[in-house]
């Protein structure tokens, strides 16, 4: 038994010597190659905060791979988005080496930002409006918001039940009018155009309704954002 080790180990310190003859190529196994496409997934998409889930699919049962005498290699291309299941090229990158494609399925889970409540068009964006889920964002088609940074000053271009992941499409321009600001506010009757000063008792985007409270009087009017510091008395 002793002399077949060191025939093997003679063996060993031959190939590392790189005579000829001797050859430590082996054919990687199916198993092998799906790790690799899998462990290059995870490297392209993890993230901090994130969570990575790559399942490699079996490969083809009628794909026979060579031999390869060097370290298997998997790449993603930057543009390479996430999506639900992606094509991974995975190389022998030797001399005459081989390429095969490996299906991987792919869950990212990210923090979202999901709506507390309804919310109307107009509406802006509080803390308390919003709280952050994990959810696999490769299911999100139209994309999703993650953190309140990016809908600061923001309205809503459309209506949201409660419980929707925002989404960019959703968010509409900067709020023109913020609760508490002092703005103009003009209401016209048979022709007559009247200005006055007044209070934000809300805030919106252009379109918006609002309360205003006027300054003078004291009195509290319906009205709809018109300019930035301008809103329209409503009737």
């Amino acid at each position: 038994m002793s002399g077949h080790r060191a025939s093997a180990g003679r063996l060993l310190v031959l190939a590392w010597l790189g005579l000829p003859g001797i050859s430590l190529a082996a054919v990687p196994s199916p198993d092998t190659v799906r790790a690799v496409a899998e462990q290059a997934v995870r490297a392209h998409f993890e993230l901090p905060g994130g969570r990575v889930v790559a399942l490699a699919v079996p490969l083809d049962p009628r794909v026979r791979l060579a031999s390869c005498s060097v370290p298997l290699r998997a790449t993603l291309a930057d543009a390479v988005r996430a999506a639900p299941r992606l094509s991974v090229p995975v190389h022998c990158p030797q001399a005459e080496g081989w390429t095969v494609r490996v299906q991987v399925q792919l869950q990212l889970f990210r923090p979202v930002l999901v709506t507390n409540r309804a919310l109307l068009r107009g509406d802006g964006l509080r803390p308390e409006d919003v709280h952050a889920e994990e959810r696999d964002v490769t299911r999100l088609g139209y994309g999703y918001v993650g953190n309140l940074d990016q809908v600061a000053g923001r309205t809503l271009a459309r209506a949201l039940p409660s419980g929707s992941v925002l989404t960019p499409s959703a968010l509409g321009g900067r709020r023109m009018v913020r609760a508490g600001d002092h703005v103009q506010v003009v209401a016209s009757l048979d022709g007559i155009v009247v200005r006055t000063d007044g209070v934000a008792l809300g805030s919106g985007d252009n379109g918006a309704r609002l309360r205003v409270r006027n300054e003078s009087s004291g009195k509290v009017v319906d009205a709809m954002v018109h300019a930035p510091g301008v809103v329209l008395a409503l009737p």
